[in-house]
């Protein structure tokens, strides 16, 4: 079966996963990235690639960060930018998915940007404009149930790049809730595909999806094992909206067990960095004086956010069916 998110070319039309990707691809978006960050790791450049374009940015469900990131990746690639308002559109009075997504098209859109509740969503959408033949527009994932994320683990990858150069070395941990986390699935698929040769989950039974073993990740209930000389620590929130029955006794019986403070992240190599793709629950998965310590690069993960999207979606406008 053909990739979905591959032209018959076998260049990027959507991006919908990590999971499957090419690594000739991952590598392409992360070199993308690296020329849209300026000298400073502050700042990046606005560059005309997608001057005419126009991309929608559809949240069905909230998110201020993620759609943020993309609306400003979005104008400093030239494009025109259109948020949707979900919640007073046409979609709450009944009108279908893929019914909004054909008068989108027909106004000439060029990119939409899908976060949905609903796992599979952005792949209905993106099916359906390749089957109604509309090739000249791109759908990206921004998070889809529980699903994925491709953005974040993309983002992740480039910010584990630009710190310790090469993936061939590293010793990787997810903690937390790996469950309910399309991040942690899109981080994994993109570290495997890399060539991480330890990638490790850490967290409580209740939090950990059963097959991690079989996507070649250790599997650890301890902190105390689990963060022993590890590179990288991705940290992960709570996502208690999305948890049903009580799979924690309490925030605080968690941040005992499974919090990052300076005592655990000292287990972890000396020039290990700490990453969280936000937004953090301070005294609860993370300890202020981690978060705020020299080894965290979690506002630096959000700045190259901007350019890994600018480069998924110069990468897609320069694509066609």
């Amino acid at each position: 079966m053909l990739n979905p998110q591959l032209n018959k070319n076998g260049e990027l039309q959507h991006l919908l996963t990590i999971e499957g990707l090419p690594k000739s691809i991952v590598n392409h978006i992360l070199d993308t990235a690296s020329s849209f960050v300026g000298i400073s790791d502050r700042e990046v450049k606005k560059v005309p690639l997608m001057r005419g374009k126009s991309v929608f940015n559809l949240f069905f469900e909230n998110s201020t960060r993620t759609r943020t990131t993309f609306e400003i990746a979005s104008k400093r690639l030239s494009a025109d930018v259109i948020n949707l308002n979900i919640q007073a559109s046409s979609a709450s009075k009944g009108e279908s998915l893929l019914d909004t997504i054909d008068n989108l098209a027909a106004m000439s859109a060029d990119m939409f940007v899908v976060r949905h509740a609903q796992s599979g969503a952005p792949y209905l959408i993106a099916k359906h404009l390749n089957d109604t033949k509309q090739g000249h527009c791109h759908v990206v994932n921004a998070g889809d149930g529980r699903h994925a994320h491709p953005t974040q683990g993309l983002l992740d990858m480039y910010t584990i790049r630009h710190y310790k150069k090469d993936f061939t070395n590293l010793r990787v941990a997810i903690v937390g809730d790996i469950l309910h986390s399309r991040v942690a699935r899109s981080d994994i698929h993109a570290l495997t595909t890399l060539g991480v040769p330890e990638v490790r989950a850490i967290g409580p039974h209740t939090l950990l999806p059963g097959g991690l073993e079989q996507m070649g990740v250790r599997v650890f209930t301890s902190m105390e094992e689990g963060l022993k000389d590890v590179d990288v620590i991705i940290m992960l929130r709570l996502q208690s909206e999305r948890m049903t029955g009580a799979l924690l006794p309490s925030a605080q019986e968690y941040f005992k067990s499974y919090g990052l403070t300076p005592e655990r992240l000292a287990l972890a190599r000396p020039d290990a960095i700490v990453m969280h793709p936000g937004p953090m629950n301070r005294g609860v998965e993370i300890d202020s004086a981690v978060a705020d310590g020299a080894q965290a690069v979690i506002l630096p993960q959000v700045t190259f956010g901007i350019a890994v999207r600018m480069a998924v979606m110069s990468i897609l406008a320069g694509t066609h069916a």
